[in-house]
């Protein structure tokens, strides 16, 4: 057996309020609408996860849904324009992503992120400086990345030989 994809479904006496915020605000699309269940999507291949948490990472409190979006810049934007508060950030996080939190017009805690994919000081919320290459080393193994403003460029590891 395969877990081919998980939905999350939020009690409401209202299913209409949520168009604003999902498909308005986020930009997904309504997938089905019988009245009484409302289903918001993309036509996007996704991956299926789940997490479980004891907090929200940085101190913050467990977020009900994670959405991950393309621009956090826009999806900022997009929140602040329509006077949603925002309860955290943004911030760039030490896990390698930029996020904020605002709460959905049902109360829920929503974490709005996206992984770094390039490294800009002038980003809100970014604490990390501009890097060029980055390098670690775990059990005699050296891994190189390579990283400039539109992404990363390469990843390359190879087994170092153990000093004498």
């Amino acid at each position: 057996m395969k877990v081919r994809r998980i939905v999350a479904n939020i009690a409401t006496p209202d299913v209409a309020r949520a168009k604003r915020f999902y498909q308005e605000l986020l930009g997904l699309d309504l997938l089905m609408d019988h009245g009484w269940i409302a289903t918001y999507g993309a036509d996007t291949k996704m991956e299926v996860q789940l997490s479980v948490a004891s907090q929200g990472g940085s101190g913050t409190p467990t977020p009900d849904l994670s959405i991950e979006v393309d621009d956090i810049d826009q999806a900022l934007e997009r929140m602040r324009a329509a006077g949603v508060a925002i309860e955290y950030g943004p911030a760039g996080e030490p896990w390698g992503v930029r996020r904020f939190y605002v709460r959905d017009p049902f109360g829920k805690l929503v974490s709005i992120l996206a992984h770094r994919r390039r490294f800009d000081r002038g980003q809100e919320g970014f604490r990390l400086p501009a890097l060029r290459t980055v390098c670690a080393v775990f059990s005699h193994t050296a891994l190189q990345l390579a990283v400039s403003t539109s992404g990363v460029s390469r990843c390359t590891s190879r087994r170092m030989k153990r000093a004498a």
